[in-house]
């Protein structure tokens, strides 16, 4: 008998029940009004005297909650990310994530002598071109700040090699409202022009307001040009619980919401409508290392509360990271620590997730992580896709056939049912070892890190990037060299 159409349920993380996810939300709201925070660009600050934000007695604003409350219902619920050519790739939205790398790290490790060494453009390049080769990476970042890049203009150099060695959409850094101009023209050379750029954006910027409460000119600077030029921006907090944040994780949650708020009400003051991730960050200092951590628990469990928030309360698509240790090199606790990250914000449905690729707390990148992190993505995406259930998986008929004919040699390995399934039914990892002693031992008795590496060397070897075209490449050089003509 055909069995009735049976819908797959599909894994879900959840740490907040709504009283709880309303209560950090009124948290932060009151933070806003009594506390206020400090606002260094004087036409923000202007702009939001005149809205109906109060300053008090020690030049801090205060922003009343009915701001807050319209900033929220005029930003856009989906964001959607395009690839350098111009396709779909990233709808943030609802419960869809996506994978991609960090940026501005100090130290690399060198792939071919295993060295911990600073950073350089080649970096940059060689990180971006191994996410276009990775089926589970979805964006790139700069993951370096490159020791032979102009420091006054890192960014740019960073934004351009990752243009050249990628056609996967870019989360970006500026420094200012001077960098971001360059970073967007280049943008709309690649995309082919402003209006192009705007309907099919493959760039995200990524800042950052000082906790707690404080907002600097040149943050201010980028954010309101991202809302001018609706360029998708998010504005994470650095409230890490015990560092720029109260110690205990509602605390430092309430903080972290607060700074957003602020940088999401600017923003829709600025351009009604424009697009806007939203994008508190709790992770902690660790008290023993003063270092902020990124493999811990804290910061597993405090996003996916996020995640709650958002379904219950704000509706946005939000910020997150995953992939991250901080282990030295790739050894045991960064497999785990990656893997608790990744699939706890797959879990939660979190959308946008960076970091993967760090190690050593944030401070060094590396290739071989990234890579390993790559697998324990697919691990992840078989097991939130859930089990499909229907006649087909079910397989009685198959059952039926083996059952009855076993003394006559069937066996489900030789069935014509397995081998039509046995590629997509079952998870087939490229990494991980599953063979006999004797043949691991027989090909060299690699770890997981050496498997890593030759991987991570394969790819850039043979990966083809599709090339951008000669006049978009002349733009580019003419811009770094500051000759190019600016978009805005």
């Amino acid at each position: 008998m055909k069995q009735p159409e049976i819908s797959t349920f599909r894994p879900r993380l959840r740490v907040l029940n709504e009283e709880q996810a309303w209560a950090i939300h009124h948290a932060a709201l009151e933070i806003l009004e009594n506390t206020g925070f400090v606002m260094e660009h004087p036409q923000v600050r202007s702009m939001l005297l005149a809205a109906g934000c109060r300053s008090d007695g020690d030049a801090r604003v205060l922003m009343p909650a009915h701001l807050v409350e319209a900033a929220l219902k005029s930003a856009p619920l989906q964001i959607t990310l395009f690839d350098q050519q111009g396709r779909r790739t990233m709808p943030l939205v609802n419960g869809n994530f996506y994978f991609g790398t960090g940026s501005d790290t100090i130290f690399t490790i060198d792939l071919e002598t295993g060295e911990r060494r600073r950073t350089v453009l080649q970096d940059t390049g060689n990180f971006a071109r191994l996410v276009d080769g990775l089926d589970n990476m979805d964006f790139s970042m700069s993951m370096g700040n490159p020791a032979d890049a102009p420091i006054e203009d890192i960014y740019v150099h960073v934004f351009a090699e990752m243009v050249k060695s990628s056609n996967k959409p870019i989360c970006f850094i500026a420094d200012s409202g001077k960098d971001i101009a360059k970073i967007y023209d280049i943008a709309c050379l690649v995309a082919g022009g402003e209006d192009e750029l705007a309907r099919r954006p493959f760039i995200l910027n990524y800042s950052e307001a000082i906790s707690p409460l404080r907002f600097p000119n040149n943050v201010m600077e980028k954010l309101v040009f991202c809302a001018r030029k609706r360029i998708p921006i998010c504005l994470p907090s650095g409230c890490n619980a015990g560092g720029g944040g109260p110690v205990t994780l509602a605390g430092a949650m309430a903080l972290g919401i607060a700074e957003n708020l602020v940088g999401l009400t600017i923003h829709q003051l600025t351009n009604q409508g424009a697009p806007f991730l939203f994008a508190p960050n709790v992770s902690v200092l660790d008290m023993r290392h003063t270092v902020v951590s990124y493999g811990c628990t804290e910061w597993s469990l405090t996003q996916a509360a996020l995640a709650d928030m958002r379904d219950m309360v704000y509706h946005l698509p939000i910020w997150s990271f995953a992939g991250a240790t901080d282990a030295k090199t790739v050894d045991a606790q960064a497999g785990a620590e990656g893997m608790l990250s990744i699939i706890t914000a797959m879990l939660s449905r979190c959308n946008f997730i960076h970091d993967v690729g760090y190690i050593e707390s944030g401070h060094t990148s590396s290739l071989e992580m990234l890579t390993l992190a790559d697998e324990l993505v697919a691990m992840s995406r078989y097991f939130v896709d859930g089990l499909r259930i229907d006649d087909d998986t079910l397989a009685l008929d198959v059952i039926d056939r083996v059952a009855r004919n076993g003394n006559s040699g069937a066996i489900f390995i030789g069935d014509s049912h397995t081998f039509k399934h046995f590629k997509t039914a079952l998870f087939n990892p490229e990494l991980s070892d599953r063979s006999r002693f004797e043949n691991w031992e027989a090909t060299g008795s690699k770890e997981m890190r050496q498997r890593c590496n030759e991987k991570a060397r394969e790819i850039l070897t043979d990966h083809q990037v599709t090339p951008k075209s000669n006049a978009v490449l002349d733009g580019i050089d003419a811009i770094l060299v500051g000759e190019g003509k600016l978009c805005n």
